[in-house]
């Protein structure tokens, strides 16, 4: 009986990484490869490049004798900068970590060992292909790629240098890709990207995120809950406001890629909306789901940014009933205009950074105390572990993973509820 290839991974950032992990390890296997580590970058800020190169260097140092292979948006960004690491035997882009014959460019497969680099011009990749996955290791719910890459060009951001133009996975792909995780149990499915709100531009007929959310609830009737990951509340179509109101499947919880509250500030981000935009978008949202949850990314200290431009970010929290925030200290990442503008102090970014974070836990903390008397279906994640339809963490006793379970809340502490299951 042969032996089960060694092959670990260590995944940082967003959930599209979530999911090609798990398809990098498979075309691994698929190469043959063992006795090795995949580490999947992340580019968002310098604090999560600076966290993959400390983990690869204690990867290493904790398994000697196993390949390091380094991929994501950080080494499609800054591939020498991996290379020129002693603990790292091969670099991939984000499309050459996708397939199985990049794994063999290794010396063990009789490459040459200072070829140690392998990223494609990711603005020359056109297509996104559908990687059909059975599940997610240690996941009681799953992750779907409808679409990569970024057509727009905000100052702070490097990801489109990472994932290149907006690119979409056919509306048929994703809805076999969800039956085929229905059918292997998973209750919860998340629809995910780097812009899924741009989703089906690049399509015959460029169909919408709206329609596909509508195609996957009609086509895939035993998918019992459909979540979405951030949206761009701007690029938001008629036919998701539909789904959002009339589609109990599709999980009251939409987190938002808000990054400011203030209007100049937003400009000079080179985002598409303004301040009432958001506003509005919740108050209609709400009007169609009252029970909605709202969560959103916001980053404290973007250069130029007032002690008033700030205080809009603080107070777009309560406008919009905001419940889940994600706070970001601005880092510039080189070569994106916003490295060019004028910066603030260091010091002021993790003060203001702390100040948000203070007005998200306030915020949560509201949440959590409305909560208290209801009832709700709840996914475990684990035993005594697992969240509402949105997205709200509670702990309660046993439970087991991939179940969901109606639980009455009676208490709530600082981060989370407490529940049992009726």
């Amino acid at each position: 009986m042969s032996k089960a290839p060694n092959i670990d991974v260590l995944t940082f950032g967003c959930r599209l990484n979530t999911v090609e992990s798990q398809v990098m390890k498979r075309q691994a296997i698929a190469a043959g490869l063992n006795d090795a580590i995949l580490i999947n970058t992340c580019a968002v800020t310098s604090e999560a490049v600076r966290q993959a190169r400390q983990a690869i260097r204690r990867a290493k140092r904790d398994n000697p004798d196993k390949t390091v292979i380094v991929s994501g948006c950080a080494a499609q960004t800054d591939p020498d900068m991996f290379a020129n690491m002693d603990e790292v035997s091969l670099v991939l882009g984000n499309e050459e970590k996708l397939v199985a014959a990049s794994y063999r460019m290794l010396p063990q497969f009789g490459v040459n060992d200072t070829e140690k680099t392998r990223v494609n011009d990711i603005m020359s990749v056109r297509e996104t292909a559908a990687h059909l996955i059975e599940g997610i290791e240690g996941r009681t719910r799953a992750f779907v790629q409808v679409q990569t890459g970024c057509d727009h060009r905000c100052t702070f951001c490097i990801i489109p240098y990472g994932r290149g133009n907006s690119r979409s996975v056919p509306m048929g792909a994703v809805v076999d890709q969800v039956r085929r995780l229905t059918e292997n149990g998973y209750r919860e499915v998340v629809i995910t990207g780097v812009d899924i709100t741009s989703y089906g531009a690049d399509l015959p007929g460029a169909p919408k995120l709206g329609a596909l959310v509508q195609a996957v609830l009609k086509h895939v009737p035993e998918l019992e809950r459909l979540r979405l990951s951030s949206i761009d509340s701007i690029e938001v179509d008629p036919e998701l406001m539909t789904a959002i109101a009339e589609e109990e499947r599709l999980m009251p919880h939409l987190h938002l890629s808000l990054q400011s509250g203030d209007d100049m500030i937003l400009k000079r981000m080179k985002r598409r909306h303004l301040r009432q935009d958001t506003i509005d978008f919740c108050q209609q949202v709400r009007a169609l789901r009252p029970d909605i949850a709202f969560g959103a990314d916001i980053i404290a200290g973007f250069p130029t940014e007032t002690e008033e431009m700030f205080e809009n970010s603080l107070s777009i929290v309560d406008a919009c009933d905001l419940t889940h925030l994600h706070i970001f200290p601005f880092s510039p990442r080189p070569g994106t205009p916003a490295e060019r503008m004028p910066q603030l102090d260091r010091s002021l970014i993790k003060q203001r950074a702390g100040r948000l974070r203070e007005k998200g836990d306030e915020a949560l903390q509201k949440h959590l105390k409305s909560e208290v008397g209801s009832t709700h279906q709840v996914l475990i994640e684990k035993p005594g572990l697992g969240r509402t339809e949105q997205f709200t963490q509670v702990e309660l006793e046993g439970g087991t993973a991939g179940d969901i379970v109606p639980v009455h809340i009676k208490d709530c502490s600082h981060r989370h509820l407490f529940g049992e299951v009726v």
